[in-house]
């Protein structure tokens, strides 16, 4: 006997298109009213399933975690409504997480890719300029089509954030992961790094700081998107707090980035430029705030729509995977009133839905 469910509320396939009459035939969906009747009857307004483009499962402070650790961060994503997740970088083999049904859909980056001595111990592989487009490749051939680069980081010898591979090395190394079929996004704070990996023919934009209008144009021109990750975003004046004495530049720097932050944010959405959500839960940040980094996008200037946008609708095609629509997963949240007039509504889902099975 098929499984069932029926969704009796107003259904939001798009930004722009709203219909009745959705059902789930086990686990997939259908606008076409089944024969049977349905085993359970769920209201309340949907969405596809939320999506974390930038989060770590996996990972843990100082390095990879067990998979009890892990299990514990997918679920808490679960729970909040994520329930496809693009990792942007983890020294943890997560396949078996692919393979678990109860879980969300995860799409791998595999392990970050850092200038030896200048990224965070434990994280990625640290490797010198000469090994780079090896090192790409390697990664480009175990990953699900990403790739993650650190595009720049302290530079102690500097005293402030600096770029963590020559510009030629870069356009080399994305070059060769476009050979072997993947995508590549890096990590850039600084304002010249966003320079070097628009020449490098970058995929994405993680973080993205140090935007500048010169680079509004270039974005929208090349389709490269950013994913602003606000949540973590949060955390710089901490950082500089305890750097200010031994390296003030640097300090002062992540101080004027974070003080930007919500302006860059809301000029790159006026210019046309793709924006997605990301947490970069995962060591500092806790997992399951989705919602939070939409309210972040949110305080930033972005109406509601653009937000659940950037959190569902546009997201899931971007990375490949399926929205509302016939015959797609049945990977759905409810919310209890309308989420495009009422954002906070996703702090609360009241339903949510994977694969067919009800997760609340």
């Amino acid at each position: 006997m098929a499984n069932i469910i029926e969704f009796s509320g107003p259904v939001l396939v798009s930004a722009g298109e709203e219909r009745r009459g959705l059902w789930s035939i086990d686990g997939k969906l259908t606008f076409e009213r089944p024969l049977a009747s349905p085993d359970r009857v769920l209201d309340g307004w949907v969405l596809p399933g939320f999506v974390d483009a930038h989060c770590h499962i996996g990972l843990g402070v100082g390095g990879a975690v067990d998979e009890q650790a892990t299990l514990a961060q997918a679920q808490a994503d679960l729970v909040a409504g994520t329930l496809l997740i693009r990792d942007c970088g983890s020294p943890s083999d997560t396949r078996w997480v692919q393979q678990r049904s109860d879980l969300p859909r995860l799409i791998r980056s595999g392990r970050h890719i850092a200038r030896s001595r200048r990224y965070l111990r434990g994280l990625g592989h640290e490797i010198e300029p000469g090994d780079l487009v090896e090192t790409v490749r390697k990664e480009a051939r175990d990953g699900d089509g990403w790739v993650k680069l650190v595009g720049d980081w302290i530079d102690r010898g500097v005293g402030d954030l600096a770029a963590s591979f020559p510009a030629k090395i870069v356009r080399d190394a994305i070059s060769a992961a476009h050979d072997e079929g993947a995508r590549v996004t890096a990590h850039c704070f600084a304002e010249d790094t966003i320079d070097d990996m628009l020449d490098a023919n970058i995929d994405c934009i993680e973080h993205a700081t140090g935007l500048l209008p010169r680079h509004l144009p270039r974005l929208v021109e090349q389709s490269v998107p950013i994913v602003p990750t606000l949540v973590n975003i949060a955390t710089f004046p901490d950082i500089a707090a305890q750097a200010g004495q031994k390296f003030p530049e640097y300090a002062d720097h992540m101080t004027r980035l974070w003080e930007g932050r919500r302006e860059r944010v809301l000029e790159a959405f006026e210019a046309g430029v793709s924006i997605y959500a990301g947490t970069d839960a995962g060591s500092v940040i806790k997992h399951g705030r989705i919602a939070d980094e939409m309210k972040e996008l949110h305080d930033a200037g972005l109406p509601p729509a653009a937000v659940l946008d950037a959190a569902a609708w546009s997201a899931r095609p971007w990375l490949g995977a399926d929205g509302i629509s016939d015959g797609a997963s049945a990977d759905v949240v409810l919310c209890s009133t309308d989420p495009r007039r009422h954002l906070e509504t996703v702090l609360e889902l009241k339903h949510i839905v994977l694969r067919g099975e009800i997760v609340r």
